[in-house]
């Protein structure tokens, strides 16, 4: 067994993981704390995401480990596959990089900090109604999109290592 092996069962699995904590959020979490009041609705994201910044090391590995496996395996793929394998390893961390992690870094970490500078308890109706409509809008959207490329890529790995 070569390295691009174990890589790709590496990357599969962490992408799958990604994948599974967005669609999470696009079937649970926001539909759930979307039936909140708008104050409810900040605090309890604030909450959540509080989590996640500050520093939780399981997601952090998840989430980092994800794109690094997947960068590996393209590397890897490149030296040792050839034909539609390797377009499609080569594929999945484009489609990755591009369709997970960097409407992430543009987009839902830019919102989720801007909601996190809210004093949810210092607004008004109007002003709670306004945030939130400035950010659930735009970040379900954008959690859609990453939960089908991360489950798209996640599959598309695997069809890759039953390939091998």
């Amino acid at each position: 067994m070569n390295l691009l092996e174990p890589a790709l069962i590496l990357a599969t699995l962490l992408c799958a993981l990604t994948a599974g904590f967005v669609f999470s959020f696009a079937s649970v979490v926001m539909p759930g704390i979307g039936r909140l009041n708008d104050r409810d609705f900040i605090r309890s994201f604030q909450e959540i995401d509080g989590i996640i910044q500050n520093g939780q090391p399981v997601f952090g590995l998840v989430w980092m480990g994800s794109a690094a496996a997947l960068a590996l395996s393209a590397v890897l793929g490149v030296l040792l596959l050839d034909g539609l394998e390797r377009a499609i390893v080569i594929g999945s961390a484009l489609a990755y990089a591009l369709g997970v992690q960097l409407p992430t870094f543009r987009i839902s970490v830019p919102l989720n900090n801007a909601l996190q500078r809210l004093d949810s308890d210092a607004m008004d109706e109007d002003a709670l109604a306004s945030a939130r409509r400035v950010f659930e809008i735009r970040w379900v959207r954008w959690n859609t999109f990453r939960t089908a490329v991360a489950s798209l890529v996640s599959a598309a790995l695997m069809f890759v290592l039953l390939w091998l």
